[in-house]
């Protein structure tokens, strides 16, 4: 269990840009555009993270399904998987609204 938690996020990950392969919305149309779409949003949330960090507001909570791999005080692995597949979600939803919106 102590990878369950990573697991599902890679798993995500990966339907998330078979999705995306599947209808031509972010990565498999313009790689360099939906690399900034969801690394700089990425950046972004990890300095959240660690000003939230810094400031005693978040840590990391004791649980089974982590790995127990940080990369930094207070910040596990799997936290970077999950802002990974938040952007790439939210780029993704951006993409299909958009091209729904536009056939109107």
């Amino acid at each position: 269990m102590q990878f369950a938690y990573l697991a599902g996020l890679i798993f995500s990950i990966i339907g998330l840009g078979l999705f995306d392969w599947r209808f031509k919305l972010g990565f498999s149309t313009n790689k360099k555009a939906a690399a900034l779409a969801t690394l700089l949003p990425l950046i972004f949330f990890l300095i959240w993270d660690g000003a939230g960090i810094a400031l005693g507001i978040f840590f990391r909570g004791e649980t089974s399904h982590l790995t127990g791999i940080l990369v930094a005080p207070e910040l596990p692995i799997e936290e970077l998987f999950f802002l990974f597949l938040l952007n790439y979600t939210t780029l993704t939803i951006f993409i299909t609204v958009k091209r729904i919106v536009a056939k109107r």
